[in-house]
């Protein structure tokens, strides 16, 4: 795996600007708002003497503090979210032992609310909550040349969009070259959805469409091929949404106007998924296989918990554009479901689960309810006995309607769900374990909620599973306690082996793989990460775009 970048020994830089990325994939795009707004709401001079350090989480944090103090700065800004901040306070921490003259100065969505109750702010010397675009560059420029700020906790001012430097220019070629890109043709967000960051804002505003259009032109002519836009409502304007969507199209045509498919060229949205205008639809229709990925945030079908929390979705048109998505375009569709939230039963979640599985989607998101910090969703809190982990990511333990011990059940199925269902290595089997049968019938949920239970209770465990594991242990399940044909069991699962491109021998199928080895493809498919076309469907991410700016 490719490591960030060295420092640059021959350069000292008073500023630096770091993060710990979830993964070295991952590029962050606050940080490159704040390099590309330095000069202009700082003053002249300050982009160069500015170097941006970019790390991972799994990087041990003396090793990262070493990286940072070889650089000898005077200001260090970091970008805080709900996936770093334990590891982030860790850095702060040792920073603060061993250099305090070092100014830090954090910023990004985990900071911007409930600071007095954070060690990672008590340890540092300023907090830019909010937009740091403009706020960040005036505080850096007080820190090096005074009068130094008063205030520790800076209110980040939020400008009107034309007044921001874009970003992109501060993507390297090795960026573009090794690392997912990402872009945002607007911020904020006219919903209110209570566990969303983004229901704080009052609107969604769009930047000016020529010159964002001229800066992804400009993305594409260096080489970039892999775009994930990080728009909350990327097809609230429809004309906006068509010219983005046309942008991508053309490059994919040959001289004689054909679409084929580029090579390498992927892009990513996220969708209000009532609303898909026919114009949308007919470029959409065009996009060759691979190519395009929509994430449609569905959440909840029961509509006594979308009121509850704000959300306004009509279900039955939602419905109909995941089937079109589905059944009429080749873009591989992505849907979300939250479980945990304010008054959701186990059964009100398995009809909706139920009715979003028979909707096709390539891959179902299930995720476990967190407490962003400044969300309006702690207005429940007593009413619905929601009792959250203290500790990051601030995950639902119980609620009034599920108890302690359903939602660890709850959090296993989500694992496991990963591994089975999402991760598209048994398409075959998977049909098997979902259909109907004599314990539970009709319910997709209630089948893989029982495999969960049954796995669980089986081996405990929740990782580290090789592939010829599951394999072995999906065979078990179906077969002694759904009572399936072994041989029907096991050409499923030979057929999805095969698909895969592994080259072991799980037990069940051993007979099987010995007689037919000469005729297994050797990588018959790509991993997932290729295969769906570099696709990125962690929380985290979603956590950081909804305040991209904000990190400092």
């Amino acid at each position: 795996m490719p490591s960030p970048q060295a420092p640059d020994s021959t350069f000292s830089p008073a500023i630096v600007l770091a993060t710990l990325n979830a993964k070295y994939i991952h590029a962050a795009l606050g940080l490159r708002c704040l390099l590309a707004n330095l000069d202009r709401h700082g003053g002249a001079g300050l982009r160069a003497v500015t170097q941006l350090r970019e790390f991972t989480i799994g990087q041990r944090p003396v090793q990262i503090v070493e990286s940072l103090l070889a650089l000898s700065p005077k200001v260090i800004g970091l970008g805080v979210y709900i996936w770093n901040v334990v590891e982030t306070t860790q850095v702060v921490r040792l920073l603060k032992t061993l250099r305090p003259d070092i100014k830090i100065v954090l910023g990004g969505p985990e900071v911007s609310f409930e600071t007095g109750e954070q060690e990672i702010c008590r340890l540092a010397d300023h907090v830019v909550t909010g937009w740091g675009d403009v706020s960040f560059p005036k505080l850096c420029r007080a820190l090096l040349d005074g009068p130094q700020p008063l205030m520790k906790i800076i209110a980040g001012e939020q400008p009107p969009l034309d007044a921001l430097a874009l970003p992109y220019g501060e993507y390297t070629d090795e960026d573009l070259a090794k690392r997912l890109l990402y872009v945002e043709a607007s911020r904020g967000c006219p919903f209110k959805c209570e566990f969303c960051l983004s229901s704080l804002d009052k609107t969604a505003w769009a930047f000016e469409l020529d010159r964002f259009m001229a800066e992804m032109a400009l993305l594409y002519r260096r080489g970039a091929r892999n775009f994930k836009f990080v728009d909350r409502t990327f097809n609230l304007k429809v004309d906006f949404s068509v010219r983005i969507l046309q942008f991508f199209l053309d490059r994919m045509k040959d001289e004689a106007g054909a679409v084929q498919a580029a090579p390498g060229l992927f892009v990513h949205f996220e969708v209000v998924p009532d609303s898909l205008h026919e114009r949308l639809k007919a470029l959409i229709a065009q996009f060759p296989a691979g190519s395009l990925q929509f994430e449609v945030g569905i959440q909840s079908f029961n509509p006594e918990v979308q009121q509850r929390i704000s959300r306004k979705q009509d279900n039955a048109k939602t419905a109909e554009n995941l089937r079109w998505l589905v059944t009429q375009s080749q873009a591989h569709v992505h849907a979300d479901l939250i479980f945990g939230l304010p008054g959701e039963t186990l059964q009100s979640f398995a009809e909706g689960f139920d009715r979003l599985h028979e909707l096709a989607p390539h891959e179902i998101q299930f995720g476990i309810l967190k407490r962003l910090r400044g969300t309006p969703i702690t207005r429940h809190t007593l009413d619905f006995a929601m009792a959250y982990d203290p500790q990051t990511p601030y995950t639902i333990l119980q609620t009034s309607t599920i108890d302690f011990a359903t939602m660890q059940r709850i959090q296993r199925f989500a694992r496991y769900w990963e591994m089975v269902a999402n991760s598209g290595r048994f398409s075959a089997a998977l049909r098997l374990l979902l259909r109907d049968g004599p314990e539970v019938a009709g319910s997709a949920f209630h089948h893989f909620l029982d495999f969960s239970d049954w796995l669980w209770r089986t081996t405990a465990k929740t990782h580290e599973f090789a592939l010829e594991k599951l394999v072995d242990v999906l065979f078990e399940h179906l077969t002694a306690v759904r009572g399936l044909n072994d041989d029907a069991v096991r050409a499923a699962l030979l057929a999805d082996y095969r698909a895969s491109g592994a080259r072991g021998r799980p037990q069940c199928l051993a007979d099987l793989l010995a007689a037919g080895r000469a005729d297994l493809p050797a990588g018959a498919a790509k991993p997932r990460s290729e295969r769906q076309g570099r696709h990125v469907s962690q929380q985290t991410h979603r956590d950081a775009i909804q305040q991209a700016a904000a990190a400092a």
